[in-house]
């Protein structure tokens, strides 16, 4: 099995991927010859990354039985200072909102993402440190970001 993705050029900086059937633009800002009228594409790694992991927990807490009412995660590429601009390390935060009870479900259901199901992270952790944190309603409950790390950002 494989992907595959088209992309075709919409003049000055645009392209837009066809992506099993949808359409997703791309394209810089006016300051680099671009027109704004979508994102930039390295995001799309990030954005890869949330989605398929948020995907992985919504599913492992659906056969669970254990929901909750809220969810969001919010990835956050730190970029390397010289050319060629990459990402070099990534931190995902995870964000529930939720009964009590089902805290350490949710836990699990992060950590299983992470270190099991999740493709995107899984590939990406072969080239850069993919760190996460989980909050529970507003606390805490888990962050493997180093300690230096942390007090830079």
């Amino acid at each position: 099995m494989t992907h595959e993705i088209e992309a075709q050029w919409m003049g000055k900086m645009q392209f837009n991927a066809l992506v099993n059937g949808h359409t997703i633009v791309m394209d810089a800002p006016e300051r680099v010859g671009g027109e704004d009228h979508g994102p930039i594409p390295k995001p799309f790694v990030l954005s890869a990354l949330s989605g398929c992991t948020g995907m992985d927990v919504i599913a492992i807490l659906r056969k669970a039985d254990k929901p909750v009412t809220d969810f969001n995660i919010k990835v956050i590429g730190e970029i390397s200072k010289v050319p060629p601009i990459e990402y070099v390390a990534v931190h995902v935060l995870y964000e529930f909102e939720g009964s009590e009870e089902n805290k350490a479900a949710a836990l699990q259901a992060v950590t299983d993402s992470q270190e099991k199901y999740c493709g995107v992270s899984h590939m990406l952790k072969k080239i850069m440190p993919v760190t996460w944190e989980v909050t529970y309603n507003g606390k805490s409950v888990f962050n493997n970001k180093p300690v230096e790390a942390a007090l830079l950002n």
